[in-house]
Formats: C-alpha cells, structure tokens, sequence
C-alpha cells in the first residue's frame, strides 16, 4: 500500500472510530440511567461479578490471536486466509472448551466471587464465549484492514440493542436477566452482521505448523492482556481490603467515570494506531513519523480534557455522580489529569511494542509498574483515602518513565523528542488553565461555570491555531469531516 493511500486510510479510520466512540458515549449513559431507574443495585452486583468470569474466559479465548492478524505481515494473501482460518477453528474451539468448564463448575465458581447458588446465571451467560470468537476474529481483519466504517455500524447497532432487549426486558421485571439478554442479543447480532459483510468466510482448512508460529507471538500477547486485567484489578482488591464499602465505591466509580470521559479519544486512536503501525512496521521513517503525529493530534484534545477535568472537578462530580460523590470531586480532577498525561507519554507506547512484534516488552513494563504500584497502593491506603489519591494518581508518573526507558534503549526514541513533539499542546493548555482559574474568581454559578468552558475552550484553539503546524493539522481535521460551511472556515483560518 502506498504511503499516500495509507495516510488516506488512517485518517478516514481515525475519523469513523472517533465518531463510533463520541456516538456510544452519548447513548451509553442515557441507557445506564434509564436501567439505573429499572433495576436495583443487587442485579448489577450480579452482573459485575459474571462480567468478572466472562471477561476472564473471553481473555483466553482470544489467545491474542487478534493482535497477531493485525501486527503480522504476511507474504502472501493466501498465507493469510489460512492464518485467518487457524485461528478462527482453534478460537472457537477453545471457547467451547472454557463454556464446557464453566458449566461443570458453575456452582464452584458462583461462590469464588461471591455469587452463591447462582451458577446457571453464570453458565447461560457463556453463551457469549462461542458467540465472541465468531466476531473477534471478523473484527481483526476489519481493524488490520482499517474499515473502521462497517464497525461503526456494528458498534451503533450495539448501542441501541438495550432499548430493543434489555430495557423492555428489565420493565417486565426480569431483573438481571434482562442484562444478560441483551449482552447475548448484542454479541450475536456482531457475529451475524460482520460474518455477513465480510469478504472471509471460514472453510475447513486447519494447521498446526501454522499454529505454532502463531501461538510464539500470541501467547506473549495473552500474558500482557492478563498482566493488564492485573493491572486493572489489583488496586480494588487492596482498597477492599484496607477499606470500607463507602470509600470502595469512591475508588472505583471515580476512575471508571474519569476513564470513561478520555476513552472517547483514547479507544477510538488505540486500535487504529495500532493498525497503522503494523502496516508500517518495517518503513522506520514512516513508522517515527505516523507514532508522533498520533501522539501530537491526540495531545491537542487529551492535555486540554485533563486540565479541564481538574480545574472544574467539583461541577463534573456534581454533574455525573451528583453531590454525595463530593468527597471524591478531588479525585476526580487528578485522576483525570494525570491519566490525561500518562495517555499522551505512556499509554501509545505499548502500541509500538505490539506493532513492532514485541510484545514482551510490554509485558515487561506492565510488570515493572505492577512492582511500582503494588507496594504504592499497599503503604498510601494505610494513611487514608485521601493519601491514596495521591499515590495511585502520581505513581502514574512511574508508568511514563518506565515506558521512556524502553523507547530509548529499544527504539532509541528520546523522551525529549516526544516532549518536544507536544510542546505547542502543553503551551496552549497551560496558558488555558490559567485562564480557567481567573474565570473561576468571577462566580461559583454553574451557568457561569459552562460560559467560562466555551470561554476556555475558544481561548485554547485560538491560541492553538497560532502554531503553523498545529492550524495545518486541523484544518486537514476539519476538511475531512463533512461539516457545513467548512469551506468557509478553512478560509477564514488560512
């Protein structure tokens, strides 16, 4: 593939993922509400704890044979057809096996994660093990082929699932049941519709040699996955511990709302970063210059959303999870500003690794955070939550440096070069911070509050658009999209 033709291609699968997330992020909480209303907070205790099980057995399932069809370069287009379909069989086949087992020890399992008698909850649910591995596979070849266009179709039909199942499901009374449908309905439609669409279908064809070539790359890739999932988990094991439900509550729901707000960016250029770095992985020049532009339009929304997350902490807490969250509106501004930082220096690190076809560097990293963060979390709860705050939030400056020691002794990518490339972005948001604050000395009123926002939000692009190379980066931006009058504001800019 050209360079040109591939730019053209990132920038369009940029555009439709970007557009997926911003879409599923507005209908996502209106169906969390409505269900909020509908179902009491037991049935979602439920659901969290086979979430839990599922996504666990989802991990392996996968077997990191998704990774491995997007980052490989194949020499030719049979030879990929045939790694298509190994590992699709083996794919389905080992999701069989993990639904077999968890139906044998459902009973065992209910009670591990404190769900008692309610293993056949657990073993219908696995109906979406098979179910997954049908468009887990269809959605590598989409991602490695950056048709990001057909998965926003998928994604929108996903979204609106819970209004046809789920809702009217939960207004009959069927409690978590109504859940478990919905997710079931939402993971076969997936199946049906990429399978459809697609232009491979699976055939009968099956290799170990191939396999086994597959599985070197693919199970370090499992390892990472799982490292990740620990990564993940870990704190709220140490925090239940240590601490009582209420402060629990505080932990998890700040940094999954606070996560929740930046994965609109960051889901929607993960994935496709990715993609566009396998495709580039043996052109260094191109491959350096894809990895810092993404960093560099990233950081142009992340570094503002972070800043903006932390100086209006108190009014986003009211506004998400209402006034008894207060006590959590502090971690909420720094979890989301550190977070904001660690996405733009560390988080698009580990893409390198997998595109580049080392995945046990990033398990290497995930690991030395884990040293990092284990004994971090262990000795600040000790001291209280609010001592917990600032070190789970700062020790997200470890994961940077972590991550800046292995660019430059692998890739020899200096962390200089990365600060450098973002330079323009952190200007402009510090420079927007300090607006913030003065705006901030006029009135606590929200309306005032959502003024000195746009307020703020204009003062930073137009700051922005002040830096040659930042304005011709968004201008391509806003000519890619079809939005009205765009002629008119590109002249207007230039």
């Amino acid at each position: 593939m050209e360079n040109k033709e591939l730019s053209k291609n990132i920038a369009n699968a940029t555009k439709w993922s970007t557009v997926t997330e911003f879409v599923a992020k507005i209908f996502i909480p209106v169906t969390n509400m409505i269900l909020a209303r509908l179902l009491t907070p037991e049935a979602f205790g439920v659901i969290a704890t086979v979430i839990i099980v599922i996504s666990f057995a989802d991990m392996l399932t996968d077997s990191g044979f998704q990774k491995y069809l997007i980052q490989h370069e194949f020499e030719t287009n049979r030879e990929k057809i045939q790694s298509i379909n190994v590992a699709f069989w083996t794919n389905l086949l080992i999701s069989f096996f993990l639904w077999f087992v968890i139906i044998i020890f459902s009973e065992r399992i209910a009670t591990l994660v404190g769900n008692q008698g309610l293993g056949a909850v657990i073993s219908i649910a696995g109906i979406s093990l098979p179910l997954t591995s049908f468009s887990s596979i269809q959605m590598a070849i989409y991602r490695r082929d950056l048709d990001y266009r057909t998965l926003f179709k998928v994604r929108i039909i996903s979204v609106f699932i819970p209004f046809i199942v789920t809702i009217p499901l939960a207004i009959l009374g069927y409690s978590y049941w109504s859940l478990i449908a919905g997710t079931i309905c939402g993971n076969l439609v997936n199946a049906v519709f990429l399978t459809i669409n697609s232009k491979w279908k699976p055939t009968l064809f099956y290799s170990f040699s191939i396999l086994k070539k597959m599985l070197s790359f693919s199970l370090w890739s499992l390892v990472e996955a799982i490292s990740i999932w620990s990564t993940s988990y870990i704190g709220t094991f140490i925090v239940a511990g240590a601490l009582n439900n209420y402060y629990l509550g505080l932990y998890n729901t700040t940094m999954i709302t606070v996560n929740g707000i930046l994965a609109i960016i960051v889901t929607a250029t993960t994935s496709v970063l990715f993609s566009s770095l396998s495709r580039l992985q043996n052109n260094e020049d191109e491959f350096v210059k894809v990895f810092l532009k993404f960093i560099r339009l990233s950081a142009m929304i992340i570094l503002p959303m972070g800043m903006g997350i932390f100086i209006y902490r108190e009014l986003l807490t009211d506004i998400l999870l209402g006034k008894q969250w207060h006590e959590a509106s502090f971690f909420v501004g720094l979890w989301g500003l550190m977070s904001s930082i660690t996405i733009v220096f560390g988080t698009y690190c580990s893409e390198v690794y997998r595109s580049k076809g080392r995945p046990k560097l990033s398990l290497l990293v995930q690991f030395l955070y884990l040293i990092g963060l284990v004994p971090t979390l262990m000795i600040s709860v000790k001291y209280g939550f609010d001592t917990l705050v600032y070190g789970h939030s700062m020790i997200k400056i470890y994961h940077i440096l972590v991550n800046w020691v292995v660019m430059y002794t692998v890739f020899k990518m200096s962390p200089l070069l990365m600060i450098k490339n973002v330079l323009p972005s952190i200007y402009c948001t510090l420079m927007m911070g300090g607006v913030a604050l003065m705006l901030q000395l006029v009135s606590d009123k929200y309306i005032w509050s959502f003024l000195s926002i746009g307020i703020c939000i204009i003062f930073y692009f137009v700051i922005l658009m002040r830096f040659p190379k930042s304005r011709k980066e968004l201008v391509a931006i806003i000519a890619s999209f079809n939005i009205p009058h765009k002629e008119k504001i590109l002249k207007v800019r230039n």
